[in-house]
């Protein structure tokens, strides 16, 4: 079994379109597109065959492939499960906060550079 892309490398003048295109989708590199496009390690270091570079291509400009802020928003869905389970976590952090003293919580602040006061 063959490591790598099947078939030739991408042409330079591939390589150099398809970065185009990223930074016209909003991406700054093959590494940040990588999930969003669904690339390889290998992809995402600017590695393509001929036939990788060109389905990429005709993705791109289609407007089939996700921009950075199409790709944000669908990672930062109010309903997806990591948000679930962000609020879990922040839900059982509230719960013991709750049962420190406050001078314990102010003196914590103060020394990471807050500004406390007391309550009026």
């Amino acid at each position: 079994m063959a490591l790598g892309a099947s078939g030739p490398p991408a042409s330079a003048k591939q390589v150099q379109y398809l970065e185009a295109l990223l930074d016209k989708a909003g991406y700054a590199s093959f590494r940040e597109a990588r999930h969003p496009l669904g690339l390889t390690q290998r992809q995402s270091n600017g590695k393509f065959s001929k036939s990788e570079a060109s389905e990429l291509i005709d993705q791109l400009v289609n407007g089939e492939a996700p921009s950075v802020d199409e790709a944000y928003s669908k990672h930062t869905a109010p309903d997806s499960a990591a948000d679930a389970v962000a609020d879990k976590i922040l839900a059982g952090q509230a719960t013991v906060l709750k049962g420190i003293p406050a001078q314990l919580l102010a003196d914590e602040l103060l020394s990471r550079g807050w500004s406390v006061r007391e309550p009026s």
